[in-house]
């Protein structure tokens, strides 16, 4: 519910620098320098001062107006969190079990914090949680063995219907020791994603529909790559990649640490952005009720923040 162009003028405020809060907000660095001018230009104001120091890149700091801005900003947001947390709990059904599905991208990577969050506000809730890959989760949805799922590919069946969570970002990861590691932030020609070993998520991963997509729009069929393993996990990939076994894409969500532990690093490809949705699913013709309701609105705001 939070207005993004603030929760994007927070994260840089936050980090002092508009690559890392890139990262944290799994968008584009460009995508980040727009969103602060136009908040600018809606303020009229400069919210940051921007200077080249020696040897360091940018360095950014808070200007006047911005610091007044960022203490309204923050009140604002944890205003709107209170809010939609409010509203879910006048649901008095949050209670009794839960059953919810989750990718396994979802399940490691996003759905922890909010978890533990959720059950701490709700503590009489039973929570029993099934992962797998897209096609699982979907399945489990179609055969109501869970109430709500959450995935992160298209779902591929019209008796189950979809509700964007959150966006999410696949990049391509490669090792520090990879000649693309050395071009500083250029990007490589998509037609060099052929002559490389790639890791892929296995078949039934909506990581892999996403992927597979994505790169036959740009002109690379799966038949033209040189698929060196099929993994069934995305820590998979990262552990194949850290050793040097191939390329990978993976979600943005799921490299963060290993950035910070320099284990890989992320290469730009020209002309290709990945984005899917990580996405609520359940029942065509039917909507969340009871805890399944709450626990989805809780879901939405905390994935916001």
């Amino acid at each position: 519910m939070e207005n993004f162009r603030l929760r994007v003028f927070r994260a840089v405020a936050e980090e002092m620098s508009f690559r890392k809060a890139a990262e944290v907000l799994h968008l584009s660095q460009p995508a980040v320098s727009q969103h602060v001018r136009a908040l600018e230009e809606e303020a009229g104001v400069r919210l940051f001062d921007r200077a080249r120091g020696e040897g360091h890149g940018s360095q950014i700091s808070l200007t006047e107006a911005g610091r007044v801005l960022l203490g309204y900003a923050n009140s604002a947001a944890e205003t709107m969190v209170e809010a939609q947390r409010a509203l879910a709990a006048l649901n008095h059904e949050a209670m009794g079990k839960l059953r919810l599905g989750a990718s396994t991208t979802v399940a490691q990577y996003v759905l922890p914090r909010i978890l533990g969050a959720f059950l701490r506000q709700y503590p009489q809730v039973r929570l029993s949680l099934v992962s797998g890959n897209t096609e699982r989760i979907v399945e489990a949805v179609a055969e109501e063995k869970v109430e709500l799922g959450i995935i992160e590919g298209p779902a591929m069946r019209r008796d189950v219907k979809t509700e964007r969570m959150v966006r999410d970002e696949m990049v391509l990861i490669v090792s520090p020791n990879h000649p693309w590691a050395a071009r500083k932030g250029a990007a490589i020609a998509v037609g060099e994603l052929a002559k490389v070993p790639l890791l892929l998520r296995e078949r039934g991963s909506g990581s892999r529909r996403v992927v597979e997509r994505a790169l036959k729009k740009a002109g690379l069929p799966l038949r033209s790559l040189s698929v060196a393993m099929e993994l069934d996990s995305t820590e998979a990939i990262i552990s194949g990649v850290e050793a040097e076994l191939g390329v990978g894409f993976v979600s943005r969500y799921a490299v963060s640490k290993v950035l910070r532990l320099g284990s890989v690093r992320i290469a730009a490809v020209e002309g290709l952005e990945i984005l899917r949705d990580f996405s609520f699913v359940r029942l065509a013709g039917t909507e969340a009720t009871g805890t399944a309701a709450a626990f989805q609105r809780f879901a939405l705001a905390s994935a916001s923040v």
